[in-house]
């Protein structure tokens, strides 16, 4: 399966289990993941994604790995620590639905953005059923984290 292949798969799982109160999905995919958001149909700098990583931003990975996640990629970065703040005010809500792997801070490989995701080193990304585990903890981490949202 190509790369491109498993995320419009993972797409299609995104858009039949999102919350239906969010309003459609926007999808976006490219040849090495999947970004998800709400509202407004242009791209937004906070979006929910899963995507392929060097194996040297994520610990334990030896060839790659797949990150899963919320993302805030504006261009200032004091911006994409309010959106992070915001979110780590609500820890406790979220972290009882997501659990113990998500991890907060700077974006994996740009120190300015920020996260609140979790990697799965060297995934077997042709299992038939990966593109519906990855769609199904993304949509974890929309149903998680956009309650708590700015």
């Amino acid at each position: 399966m190509t790369d491109r292949h498993l995320f419009e798969q993972t797409a299609e799982v995104v858009r039949g289990s999102a919350p239906p109160d969010l309003g459609p999905p926007h999808l976006h995919v490219r040849h090495n993941g999947l970004k998800v958001w709400f509202g407004d149909p242009a791209p937004q700098r906070e979006h929910y994604e899963a995507q392929i990583i060097p194996a040297d931003l994520a610990p334990g990975a030896r060839v790659r790995a797949l990150e899963i996640g919320f993302h805030a990629e504006h261009p200032a970065e004091p911006d994409n620590t309010a959106a992070l703040d915001h979110l780590l005010a609500a820890e406790p809500a979220w972290r009882r639905d997501l659990g113990d792997d998500p991890a907060t801070g700077a974006f994996l490989g740009r120190a300015t953005w920020r996260r609140v995701s979790e990697t799965w080193p060297d995934p077997d990304l042709d299992a038939t059923d990966v593109p519906f585990e990855i769609g199904v903890r993304l949509v974890d981490y929309i149903r998680a984290l956009e309650p708590h949202r700015a």
